[in-house]
């Protein structure tokens, strides 16, 4: 169990290791992923089937067929479906009231500006498998770039022990209509992407999270400039912030229920209540005795999980957006709550109040679950309808405005020696 930290008394080197978390540290694998990219960029589909056979011996075919995904809908029940009817609509909706649209406006006599608002072309998103099953991130990274506009979406997923692609996915996949799919992962996935395949069409951006090796192959081609992508995503992890209103039981159910991707997950409460604080630290260490995928949570708790006491509300703050959190929970009385999100800058995703822990947002509320770890919400969001727009500016200048405008564009052009910059202008009052 991790001991009750005194935020006031706590030295720099106990907060830096909380601050830290499990950082994702990809150059011990770098070299061995540029060898994969570099293979399947010189061999094409040969080099993914040939690492399935070596590696898992697996005969596979790279592209997902449509009697697979037919074969999937007689595996996952009604009930299923209708779970995914329902989170789909509270995605679309988010995303329709996320999008931002296009505009022009005259902002002198003669002078207008604007913004165009386009999909980016061609998007590859990438789903978890091989043991695991993530039907809920094929909703998270496709249903905003299909509302965004984005014409062609190339969806890849590792198999399993078989070489099959997970029932939940593929009817997943087939609900919202997509089923320009390949069986591919990791480094081998990135790398057909960004650069095409036999098989799998090349795109502009990758998306979506995923193990070590596809995230070191994301940087990479991200680097050489390759492709374009949303973000390096780590371990999972939750900050709760909560004063003596909290409900310790539903704190330590929040802390496992992310502790649990992982042995690398990081679980925080920052709270104003030391009597909170003591009677949350209690209930987690006889909760870890007896749960559910108990030796992954306790390696991680013990290893990134922390109870810290704060002096005060803006102590707890400061300390929340050092953090910087994928997940935040707000823990505090309703007519706090206000207060208290004004002052938050930096998280990936917030949830407030005591009826809003972080599964809901996994699966069913519309936010998006693909969100910034390691510090990175001090710098981004998380993965959304604007990762898949572009933003055009627009100009257009009357003549009677260009005569006004002449001058000043004749100084700055002047300043910078670049005088030709002013000739283009001058012709056209010239030849007026």
């Amino acid at each position: 169990m991790s001991n009750i930290i005194y935020l006031s008394k706590a030295h720099k080197t106990v907060l830096d290791k909380i601050l830290k978390r499990a950082q994702l540290d990809i150059s011990r694998i770098e070299t061995d992923v540029k060898k994969i990219i570099e293979d399947v960029r010189a061999r094409g589909d040969k080099a993914i089937v040939e690492f399935y056979k070596k590696i898992y011996n697996l005969e596979i075919d790279v592209k997902i067929h449509p009697e697979e995904f037919e074969k999937a809908h007689e595996v996952v029940s009604r009930e299923f479906i209708e779970a995914v009817e329902y989170a789909s609509s509270n995605i679309k909706e988010f995303y329709r009231l996320q999008k931002p649209k296009s505009w022009i406006q005259e902002i002198r006599k003669g002078i207008y500006v604007g913004q165009l608002v386009k999909p980016i072309e061609s998007v590859g998103v990438y789903i978890p498998g091989g043991k695991a099953s993530y039907p809920s991130t094929v909703l998270m990274t496709i249903l905003p770039a299909l509302e965004a506009g984005v014409e062609k979406i190339v969806v890849t997923t590792p198999p399993n022990e078989k070489g099959m692609v997970n029932p939940y996915v593929l009817a997943t996949l087939d609900l919202v209509g997509v089923r320009n799919a390949y069986r591919v992962g990791g480094a081998h996935a990135v790398a057909a992407m960004a650069y095409g395949t036999e098989s799998v069409p090349r795109v502009q951006k990758i998306v979506g999270p995923g193990g070590i090796w596809f995230t070191a192959a994301k940087a990479i081609v991200r680097n050489a400039g390759i492709v374009d992508i949303d973000f390096i995503a780590g371990p999972s992890e939750i900050l709760i912030l909560a004063d003596e209103t909290a409900d310790p039981e539903y704190l330590a159910y929040d802390m496992i229920s992310q502790l649990e991707h992982d042995i690398y997950a990081s679980a925080v409460l920052v709270t104003t209540s030391e009597p909170l604080a003591k009677e949350t630290a209690e209930l987690m260490s006889r909760l870890l005795k007896n749960i559910e995928r108990k030796e992954i949570v306790e390696k991680a708790y013990s290893e990134y999980g922390a109870v810290i006491v704060a002096e005060d509300m803006d102590k707890a703050i400061e300390f929340v957006d050092e953090y910087a959190p994928e997940h935040l929970e707000i823990h505090v009385a309703p007519d706090v709550i206000p207060s208290v999100l004004s002052k938050i800058k930096n998280a990936g995703s917030i949830f407030i109040g005591k009826y809003t822990p972080v599964p809901l947002g996994d699966y069913v509320l519309g936010p998006n679950h693909v969100l910034p770890t390691g510090g990175y919400a001090k710098f981004r969001g998380g993965l959304s309808i604007l990762d898949f727009l572009k933003f055009i500016d627009i100009a257009m200048v009357e003549p009677k405005a260009l005569e006004s405008i002449a001058k000043y564009v004749q100084i700055f052009a002047t300043c910078e020696g670049l005088t030709n910059h002013y000739k283009a202008v001058r012709i056209r009052l010239e030849k007026k």
